[in-house]
């Protein structure tokens, strides 16, 4: 269910109406739903439940410190892909070794730290990683728990910037290559090998790519228990879609249809080729748990009629939300309290002095200025991806619980943004 709904003609979060968080933080807030947030996890949790699997949320798509203090006391693990953000988890009261660590490109520091705060796996993604983690692990007196990325080289039949499993991608091991970086990575003193893991891309509204790089996977896991290299989970990565609304879309699938066939996939191999042979079984979805729990509420500030095109002008603009601007992604936006009149045309567009700084394309408006608008579905790499471009500080969020709206974090003002600066004496 959508916890974003129309309540005696005004858009609510949850039983707040999104007037009164705009009067109470400004504009441009993103606000976020409490109920959502656990309801999307709990999609997973419960999946997953009587099994051996943990639910590491892929913390990329929004790293607000209320949000993974949540996340946590659901029993929910990380997959982090910096420094940062272990960091992150640890002040968020999230527990180091539910964290698996991924991303092509750790440098040393980064390592040394997540061996310091004991972390459940490093996701290596090619062999100088492997050999780079080695020696930090000798340096310290400790053995590092690897899995090794391999890339399937399945299309996930989502956008070119999102997509990570296919040869020309700069993620994983290709899969030609897995067995031989996996027989390098047993022979390193320093390493545990531990696991597998796969992430094809995001955004995908069909399960079936993911299923067909879990049978890569299962093939890959058998032949390295011939060489006597023994995985202990199977991490399958994240991916799956949300629903933004655009027209034509199929709807996603739902997590725990994915999750039914995947689990029966994962149960056959097993009864089958192991006898039952125990192993855990680690998600790593971003998208699918925050995304519909959040809108971006903005303002408009001007209507600017024109030959070509109407612009209706906003306070918000593509270093709050970057997605239609990076991807051409279609986001939904609904006015706050819509008007009856006849709805206009419009480009909505921000303030920022770029061309490529907009929201919405060709959207049937009846507004005014001072009217507020909602990007719906706006939790998924909304804040994560803000930036302070033409000196803009980044937006406040605020947390919805039922009828009280909770800040969880303060709009930016400008002194802040130049306070690590300094001028040449």
């Amino acid at each position: 269910m959508s916890h974003f709904s129309y309540q005696d003609g005004v858009l609510h979060a949850e039983s707040t109406p999104l007037p009164d968080i705009a009067a109470a933080f400004g504009t441009p807030t993103y606000v976020y739903s409490k109920a959502a947030l656990l309801e999307n996890f709990a999609a997973y949790s419960d999946a997953c439940r009587g099994r051996d699997a943990l639910v590491c949320y892929a913390m990329k798509a929004n790293s607000n410190l209320a949000i993974l203090d949540l996340l946590a006391r659901e029993g929910a693990g990380f997959d982090i892909v910096s420094g940062g953000e272990l960091l992150r988890v640890m002040a968020a009261g999230g527990d180091p070794g539910k964290v698996i660590f991924s991303g092509v490109g750790k440098t040393e520091r980064e390592m040394r730290l997540a061996l310091e705060k004991g972390i459940l796996c490093f996701n290596v993604e090619s062999i100088p990683e492997l050999h780079r983690l080695n020696d930090v692990a000798a340096s310290m007196g400790k053995r590092a728990p690897v899995s090794l990325r391999v890339n399937p080289n399945v299309d996930a039949k989502t956008h070119p910037y999102i997509a990570t499993g296919l040869k020309a991608n700069k993620f994983g091991v290709a899969f030609d290559d897995a067995l031989e970086t996996y027989r390098a990575a047993a022979s390193l003193p320093n390493l545990d090998v531990v696991g597998i893991d796969c992430h094809i891309g995001s955004q995908l509204l069909d399960d079936a790519p993911l299923l067909e790089a879990l049978d890569k996977l299962i093939e890959l896991i058998d032949a390295l228990d011939n060489e006597g290299v023994h995985i202990h989970h199977l991490d399958i990565g994240g991916g799956i879609g949300v629903d933004y609304g655009a027209a034509g879309d199929a709807p996603p699938v739902p997590v725990g249809d994915y999750l039914t066939r995947l689990f029966a996939r994962i149960d056959a191999w097993r009864a089958e080729r192991h006898g039952g042979r125990a192993i855990k079984v680690i998600f790593e979805p971003g998208r699918s748990i925050v995304a519909s729990t959040g809108v971006l509420v903005t303002k408009v500030e001007f209507l600017k009629p024109g030959a070509e095109k109407n612009f209706c002008i906003i306070d918000a603009a593509m270093n709050d939300m970057m997605r239609p601007t990076l991807y051409g992604a279609w986001m939904d936006m609904k006015a706050v309290q819509p008007s009856s009149d006849v709805p206009v045309l419009y480009d909505i567009v921000g303030p920022v002095c770029e061309s490529g700084d907009w929201l919405a394309r060709e959207r049937a408006l009846a507004v005014q200025p001072g009217d507020l608008l909602a990007m719906m579905s706006a939790g998924a790499y909304g804040m994560t991806m803000a930036s302070n471009y033409n000196t803009r500080g980044r937006a406040a969020e605020v947390m919805v619980d039922g009828e009280q709206g909770h800040l969880i974090r303060r709009r930016e003002n400008p002194a802040e943004l130049f306070a690590l600066e300094s001028m040449l004496k």
